[in-house]
C-alpha cells in the first residue's frame, strides 16, 4: 500500500517551462511509464537503472523501490539543479542512477513515486519487460 512519506509538503505548481513541477512532468511520466526502470547484465552483475525517473526528478518529492517483493526502500533523489538551464541534468556529483545486484537477481521491480504536489503513482515491472540486451 502506497503512503506519502512523512514530512513532505506540496510544492507550488506554477509551470516554469523547465519541467520542475508535477504539473509539467506528470503527463510525460504517465506516457513513458514503460521506461521508468531498466535492467542490464553487466560485468557479472544485474544493474537496475532509474535514469529515466532521475531525468524528471525536479517534479518529484520521493521515490521508493522494491526488488522481488522485498519491502519498499526509499531511494533518495539528487537535487534539482535550478541554477542551470537544465535543472534535471544528472551531474557527476549526483551519483549513479542504478543499483548493482547479484547477476540474475532481479525478477520483479515495484516503483513508487511521489510528485511534488503529493500525488503518487506506482508501477510494477518484470525483468523480461525491462531487460536491456
Amino acid at each position: 500500500m502506497a503512503v506519502v512519506p512523512a514530512g513532505l509538503v506540496a510544492e507550488p505548481q506554477t509551470p516554469s517551462g523547465k519541467f520542475t513541477t508535477a504539473t509539467e512532468i506528470k503527463p510525460i511520466l504517465n506516457a513513458t511509464k514503460n521506461s521508468w526502470v531498466a535492467v542490464r547484465e553487466f560485468d557479472g552483475k544485474d544493474l537496475l537503472y532509474v535514469t529515466h525517473l532521475w531525468g524528471w526528478r525536479c517534479g518529484l518529492s520521493a521515490m521508493a523501490i522494491s526488488v522481488n517483493d522485498e519491502p519498499m526502500q526509499n531511494w533518495p533523489l539528487p537535487p534539482c539543479h535550478t541554477e542551470y538551464a537544465t535543472p534535471n541534468a544528472i551531474l557527476d556529483e549526483d551519483g549513479l542512477p542504478y543499483l548493482s545486484l547479484r547477476l540474475k537477481a532481479v525478477e520483479k521491480i515495484d516503483i513508487q513515486i511521489v510528485y511534488d504536489d503529493l500525488s503518487m503513482d506506482t508501477a510494477t515491472f518484470r525483468r523480461s519487460d525491462v531487460l536491456i540486451p
